[in-house]
Parts: C-alpha cells; sequence; structure tokens
C-alpha cells in the first residue's frame, strides 16, 4: 500500500533520521519530489537510507556515474532531486555509509555550504530590493511584507551556513587529532 506524507526538512541529517525511523516502522521510500515522501509497505527495518549531495544536478552524467558507483556497492537509488539523491541498502546486508573518513564528510559539507550561500545572498539582494521598492512613495506594503519574508528566508540559509561551518571545524579539528 501507497503512503504519501508531505514534509519538508532543511536539514539532510535530520531528514536521514526520519526516513530511517519511517523504515523502522514498515514503510519504505519509493520516491521524493520537493516535500513529498512516497513510501511502501515493508519489513520494519527492512532498509537503511543515505541521502547524498551531488555536486552537479542528479542527471548529468558525471552524477549519473556516482550513482551508479554506490549502486555497485548494492545499494539502491530510489530517488534523485536536484542535486540531492536517497540510497537505500537492505539492513540485512549490514551498516550503509557513504563517507568513510573525515576527508570525504568535510568536501560533502562544503558542497553543502557552496551551494546554499548564493542562495542566501539572491534571497538578501532580493528582499532588500523589495523593501525599498516598498517603502518608496507609492508605499506597497505588499513588497514590505514580501521583502521581511524573502529577508527571513535568507536568515534560515545563513543559519544552515553557519551549522555546516561549524560541522566542518569540529571535523578538521577531529582530523587534527586522528593524525598526531
Amino acid at each position: 500500500m501507497k503512503h504519501v506524507v508531505f514534509k519538508a526538512y532543511w536539514n539532510y541529517e535530520k531528514e536521514e533520521q526520519w526516513l530511517n525511523s519511517m523504515s523502522a516502522q514498515g514503510l519504505a521510500l519509493t520516491d521524493y519530489f520537493w516535500v513529498r515522501y512516497v513510501f511502501e509497505d515493508s519489513e520494519p527495518g527492512e532498509y537503511i537510507y543515505r541521502i547524498q549531495f551531488l555536486e552537479r544536478l542528479a542527471r548529468h552524467p558525471q552524477s549519473r556515474k556516482y550513482i551508479e558507483f554506490v549502486e555497485s556497492t548494492g545499494a539502491e537509488c530510489v530517488a534523485t532531486y536536484m542535486h540531492w539523491a536517497y540510497f537505500r541498502k537492505k539492513a540485512a546486508d549490514g551498516p550503509f555509509e557513504l563517507y568513510t573518513d573525515i576527508p570525504s564528510i568535510i568536501r560533502h559539507y562544503r558542497m553543502i555550504r557552496a551551494f546554499w550561500a548564493p542562495l542566501a545572498l539572491l534571497e538578501y539582494v532580493a528582499g532588500i530590493l523589495n523593501i525599498i521598492a516598498g517603502v518608496t512613495p507609492p508605499v506597497s506594503p505588499v513588497n514590505i511584507v514580501l521583502g521581511a519574508l524573502v529577508t527571513l528566508l535568507g536568515v534560515g540559509f545563513t543559519l544552515m551556513i553557519v551549522n555546516v561551518t561549524k560541522k566542518i571545524r569540529t571535523l578538521k579539528k577531529k582530523q587534527l587529532i586522528v593524525e598526531a
């Protein structure tokens, strides 16, 4: 039986945890598009899910090649959306990790940060321009409200960037300890 759930995530790690908790409840992800998750009934805990940010759009040949590589390890790509790939592997096959060393985790976080940074800047510029247009006679409350909302979206993106930057710093410190 199919189950459709509409849910938005800004943090892929929390999204991954949620997908694995859904799997533990016997719901296997079969498709994803924007905020729409499609699940089918399965054995509880049958799959382990991992989400990967791809350097290029999922349909790009380089990304397709990477997805095929991951699938050659026994994983299955159940969905892609823009730069994101949703993988699963049978839990009975053992642990499923996409990153096996600190440098690869750092690289992954850097790609995510590089993706969000221009979007945050774009939101700030669009927000400020809307606010300026709204306060310039004739005054437009719609532009002021829209500008404030878009600027808040930029703040949200900035908070995500700060969070990812903190994770990168923590991993770099951990890497120095491991190398020492």
